[in-house]
């Protein structure tokens, strides 16, 4: 999708470190199961439309990515070479299983910012009209009539200013939708606590989820528990779910047959555990790997 005008207003196996939490005693009984798993879609054209992917049975939540333009008055969409026009319908048939649909902003590239509370102020108009429940005629849809149920901050580049607003904003459009709230916040931080990126943010108290990514970093899936205490103790109002790669190639892969007694009964002990996000859609269609953290999220 082309930019647009918007209208101002060798893999390092966790297994190694996991290895080392079955080397102590198996983990006292769990707080319990949520059945929560969250997965990235949009992010290879091969990995099937969105339809399909809430058709396995496996995710709970499905999180479109990315919005990866925007700040600035300009917005882009990135979907990896998918049909644009064929994800609204998938979007409703995802919500007529109850399976919650978000949109991500931000990603890997470094063409967005909020470099002043009028320019959050923007993107919320922006979002709310093109993404979610608004009707201003000025802003194009791009999944038609569908609507997400809400917004994800997988801030990854640039400065972590005005987060917090765009986050304030996006939760006033709740205001005239009495005990409902159409618009939910969720965020997707590293996992090296703090993410200053998304720091802002967190701390308005109005991000419900928080998928932490305990990937991509060899330091962290060292001290994955420690990370994961600091997460749950900082934020008790939210849901904490542990982000992993479906890719055996990412380091912070956790194999299946350690995944249960090595990580998910010491995470699920946090009363504000929330489940499993699984990073991404594509590489989990080849390893199937939600299917497994579906048994015991």
């Amino acid at each position: 999708m082309a930019l647009v005008r918007g209208r101002p207003a060798s893999f390092l196996l966790l297994v190694t470190i996991l290895c080392s939490a079955t080397f102590l005693a198996v983990p006292a009984a769990a707080t319990g199961k949520t059945g929560q798993v969250a997965v990235f879609w949009g992010r290879n054209k091969n990995e099937g439309s969105l339809r399909e992917a809430c058709d396995t049975g496996t995710y709970t939540i499905a999180i479109i990515s990315f919005l990866d333009v925007f700040g600035r008055g300009y917005y882009h969409l990135d979907l990896s070479g998918h049909d644009v026009s064929a994800v609204g319908a998938d979007i409703k048939h995802c919500q007529s299983k109850n399976i919650l649909v978000f949109l991500s902003i931000g990603g890997f590239g470094k063409q967005y910012s909020l470099p002043t509370a009028h320019s959050a102020a923007d993107v919320a108009y922006y979002l709310w009209n093109a993404y979610m429940l608004g009707t201003s005629k000025g802003v194009y849809r791009p999944f038609g009539d569908a609507f997400v149920d809400g917004i994800d901050f997988f801030i990854e580049n640039g400065a972590p200013d005005n987060y917090d607003e765009l986050a304030k904003r996006l939760w006033n459009f709740n205001e005239d939708f009495r005990g409902r709230t159409p618009v939910q916040l969720t965020a997707t931080p590293r996992c090296g606590y703090p993410d200053r990126h998304v720091e802002r943010a967190l701390a308005t108290g109005l991000v419900g989820r928080i998928f932490v990514r305990f990937y991509d970093d060899a330091d962290c899936a060292a001290n994955w528990q420690r990370q994961w205490d600091k997460w749950t103790a900082a934020y008790p109002s939210a849901q904490i779910y542990l982000g992993l790669p479906a890719s055996e190639q990412k380091v912070g892969y956790v194999h299946p047959k350690n995944l249960y007694y090595g990580v998910i009964q010491v995470v699920q002990k946090a009363a504000n555990y929330g489940g499993v996000m699984v990073w991404e859609r594509y590489e989990d269609k080849r390893t199937n790997y939600s299917s497994y953290a579906i048994q015991w999220a």
